[in-house]
């Protein structure tokens, strides 16, 4: 069997991640289970991963000896090792330095088994294998490249005919359309005329593919200035769809579109009771009770994007126009509320339209305490940008957006899409292409 030596980071990043390696010898250093101990008095989702972790390993230690191996339900064991004490070598190494060493005293020791560092940390996987060991990154679930994340739309070729029909009958069936993903966007091409296009969304359940909602109908204060989010602004209107992820770089109306999808369902359909919106304060249970002010005022700085996009949808509603800050409509709005989401454990929130912003710092087990708060008749929303990603324990496809959008990819409830196209100014589409 294979030996696997995790890192600090991936037991932090998921501490379930002791399991996830069938038929295999999963061994934690000494050295990190001392890291562990540092931060299980956070407060924090690091803090509370890392007192699972602790946990974990207790209940294992009583059906034997760490130190000798115990054997897990999938036919693997887990073991922590040590580093002998009479090896000088040994003395004062940093943490990364000492789990290269014990690896390759492993891989000495045992040189018929394949001997793998599992790390988050780039680096530490760069050292090992200039010592000419194996290092990957941690992934709990399939493996994914970069260029096959879903983007949540396709092209179809549909006749003449097809596409009269899905003109006046508002759906169609093409070929095709079978490996769709549910709620999958779809934009339907003559190949003998490139300029006759329709765009529909799959619909898992009847197995069609069936018309947009109308925007012009809905009234929204925001008008899709691209196809790309003319389908996002459907899947954000869209009751039967309860979980919405929106990705893409800086610039291409995330976040605005969602706002604005939530506003006017909230206070103008009121088929919503209330706008909830949430960005996490990085890291994620940060206690705000350190720093000065009112919880209000220490949101304030973290929230400004949520603002800005309130005080432009309300202007262009008709509002009390631009001047009036976004922090002004909260205070005089309790159909509209921020919170952070240091303080959604434990709770159910039902019926209201939820947005979570900058979902790319989140880690998977951290979007799931989210939607698992998900109640009766609210829809979710998830945004972020992939690769602007400050939480070092994640990266562009481990991280919780990310996440949500592989685990969700087939259900019926969800949709997801892909924005590319930047529509803020010139300026920043260049600054997001070429920096």
């Amino acid at each position: 069997m294979q030996n696997f030596i995790l890192d600090t980071n991936v037991l932090l990043h998921d501490p379930t991640a002791i399991r996830q390696y069938e038929a295999s010898h999963v061994i934690i250093p000494l050295k990190v289970l001392e890291e562990i101990d540092r931060f299980k008095r956070e407060l924090s989702e690091r803090g509370r991963n890392a007192r699972t972790v602790s946990r974990a390993l207790d209940e294992l230690r009583k059906q034997g000896r760490l130190s000798d191996g115990v054997t897990l339900e999938h036919g693997g064991t887990i073991k922590v090792i040590f580093a002998d004490e009479n090896d000088p070598f040994a003395v004062g190494l940093p943490a990364d330095d000492l789990i290269l060493k014990m690896a390759m005293d492993l891989k000495k020791a045992q040189p018929d088994e394949r001997c793998t560092v599992v790390s988050k940390d780039i680096n530490l996987r760069l050292k090992a294998d200039a010592l000419g060991l194996e290092a990957e990154d941690y992934e709990n679930g399939k493996h994914r490249e970069e260029n096959e994340i879903y983007t949540g739309q396709a092209v179809l070729e549909a006749d003449a005919e097809a596409i009269g029909s899905f003109a006046t009958e508002g759906y169609a069936v093409v070929q095709g359309m079978e490996e769709l993903s549910a709620n999958q966007y779809v934009t339907l091409k003559n190949p003998n005329d490139p300029k006759q296009t329709m765009l529909g969304r799959y619909d898992a359940e009847t197995r069609r593919v069936v018309k947009l909602l109308t925007i012009g109908d809905a009234g929204t204060p925001i008008t899709p200035r691209n196809r790309e989010q003319r389908f996002a602004m459907d899947a954000l209107l869209n009751d039967k769809i309860k979980l919405v992820t929106l990705a893409g770089k800086a610039g291409t109306g995330k976040t605005l579109l969602a706002i604005a999808a939530g506003y006017h369902q909230v206070m103008e359909t009121k088929f919503y009771k209330r706008l909830l919106v949430s960005r996490p304060i990085f890291p994620m249970g940060k206690d705000l009770g350190y720093l000065p002010g009112t919880v209000e005022e220490k949101l304030d700085p973290w929230m400004q994007p949520i603002h800005d996009a309130l005080a432009l949808i309300v202007h262009n509603r008709g509002g009390s126009g631009p001047s009036r800050k976004g922090g002004d409509l909260l205070a005089s709005n309790p159909l509209i509320d921020v919170e952070p989401l240091t303080y959604i454990r434990g709770r159910s929130i039902p019926n209201q339209f939820m947005i979570v912003d900058e979902a790319q710092n989140l880690t998977p087990l951290e979007v799931k305490t989210v939607i698992t708060r998900v109640g009766q008749d609210t829809k979710i929303v998830l945004t972020g940008d992939l690769y602007q990603i400050d939480n070092p324990y994640v990266d562009s496809l481990s991280n919780g957006l990310s996440a949500a959008v592989d685990k969700f990819r087939n259900e019926a409830l969800a949709s997801h899409m892909l924005l590319t196209e930047g529509v803020r100014s010139d300026i920043a589409e260049k600054a997001a292409n070429l920096l």
